[in-house]
């Protein structure tokens, strides 16, 4: 093996002092950027493959530096690679190693690219894979809630505006929103994946290379649909980032919404649902305290994600093109959003499977607070010829009745009501009831039991 005589930075030829320990500490990306090191290789096998297809290289070099590349890949996969600060990152350090391997042939590795052009690319193979993986999770927190939801079809709980009860609903329905709300998380997440299916391997630093590349060959091996069209805006662009950051912040903002109504839910006040003791702490010094520390877990996570979104969007709104070193923490932050909202959604799976509802509480809340005011109005459009502003007013005046004389809108007599108004006759009383009032919501997207039954079988046939 020829002895190696690239140990040193690469620029060493150029600049002649050694960098100072603060500076290469400074510089040093290699503890972060280390877990590329799959696409890192992916992409300097696809790279190589296309300079020999091409005749750049020959076919001896190109499987040297092949080989070279998957036994580095097998020894970081046990644990046996030395990851070396000196280095900086980890395009370096493999590249650094594939010399002590095969030699000076690795040297060629590098022809027509740039770290520059490199660097992006790994990171959107990575983004790639990685969204596929939040979004796998996101399916089984979807399928979670479809299963709380056909569970709980004619389980009749209040619907709340301000938190005040508002119109009586199936906890089913509530459950089925949130299947559309992390629905909308997964398409969000696949058009980023579409946005960023460009290649950016070959545009090299900033200007493209002279060398005769095919980077529609390398744009196919590693999976994209095709080349980017500007060298200059592929070496500079990080909207890729911003959009999974995004992605991530509207998810984090979904998971913290739903923390938060079930722990007003489990809340003494509202007493709606019960959790098991596995997603529960308890007090340091009060001894009956069960604690929904995991929710509230959920709901603070929210704000690294809104942080790290917030800080990758300062960090661009300054630089002109095209690169930077300012861009280098682009992968911190997206990794730690990343391992944070992976956590999260783990989190929130195991909750949807550990809650139970408070049915007897749940229909005593929704049998309070004139619930079925609305469907009172709306019978009295349908039925006495009225206007919907005019029935509002009538309605108003009953409910007010009803307050007054301490009595729910259901238990208010027939005579009573027709001092309000004459035209009404005993069916209104059908009204006040909260099955009746749910399954009378048969509009689409509406909450009667059957709307519910057909759009659980609608998400359960469908992706």
């Amino acid at each position: 093996m020829a002895k190696n005589k690239n140990n040193q930075a690469i620029w060493n030829t150029r600049i002649k002092k050694k960098t100072s320990k603060l500076f290469e500490k400074v510089g040093s990306s290699i503890d972060i950027d280390k877990r590329l090191y799959k696409e890192d290789i992916a992409g300097s096998i696809a790279h190589v493959e296309m300079l020999f297809k091409q005749k750049i290289i020959s076919f001896k070099i190109k499987n040297k530096i092949i080989y070279g590349l998957q036994k580095i890949e097998k020894e970081i996969l046990k644990n046996n690679f030395e990851f070396n600060q000196e280095y900086e990152d980890i395009h370096m350090n493999i590249e650094k190693k594939l010399f002590q391997i095969i030699g000076e042939e690795a040297g060629y590795v590098h022809t027509a690219r740039s770290r520059n052009d490199q660097v992006v690319t790994d990171f959107k193979m990575w983004i790639k894979s990685s969204t596929q993986e939040v979004n796998d999770y996101l399916e089984k927190i979807i399928k979670s809630s479809l299963k709380l939801a056909e569970k709980n079809i004619e389980t009749i709980m209040p619907g709340f505006t301000h938190l005040k009860n508002a119109q009586p609903i199936s906890l089913a329905h509530y459950f089925m929103a949130y299947v559309e709300i992390f629905k909308r998380d997964k398409r969000r997440f696949l058009y980023n994946i579409k946005s960023l299916n460009e290649c950016p391997l070959g545009v090299a630093a900033l200007s493209g290379t002279s060398f005769n590349i095919d980077r529609h060959y390398t744009s196919k091996k590693l999976g994209f649909s095709e080349p980017t069209k500007n060298s200059i805006d592929t070496v500079s662009d990080r909207d890729f980032v911003l959009d999974f950051l995004f992605s991530v912040s509207v998810c984090s903002m979904h998971i913290s919404r739903i923390a938060e109504e079930l722990i007003i839910w489990n809340s003494d006040g509202f007493n709606l649902i019960h959790l098991s003791d596995k997603i529960l702490t308890g007090s340091s010094i009060m001894p009956q305290k069960k604690n929904p520390d995991q929710l509230e877990y959920l709901r603070g996570k929210s704000g690294l994600a809104f942080g790290n979104l917030f800080s990758m969007l300062t960090i661009l709104k300054g630089l002109p093109l095209s690169y930077f070193k300012d861009m280098q923490d682009d992968k911190e932050i997206i990794f730690k959003s990343y391992d944070t909202l992976i956590n999260c959604l783990k989190i929130l799976n195991e909750i949807l499977k550990n809650i139970s509802p408070n049915k007897k509480r749940m229909l005593e809340l929704a049998d309070t607070g004139f619930i079925t005011a609305t469907d009172l109005a709306d019978y009295l459009v349908k039925n006495c010829s009225m206007s919907f502003r005019k029935a509002y007013q009538k309605t108003a005046e009953i409910v007010n009745l009803a307050e007054k004389k301490n009595k729910k809108l259901k238990d208010l007599k027939i005579e009573e009501l027709k001092k309000i108004e004459p035209k009404l006759s005993s069916e209104v009383l059908k009204v006040f009831d909260l099955k009746n009032s749910i399954n009378s919501k048969k509009s689409y997207g509406g909450t009667s039991f059957e709307n519910i039954k057909k759009m659980i079988m609608k998400h359960k046939t469908t992706k």
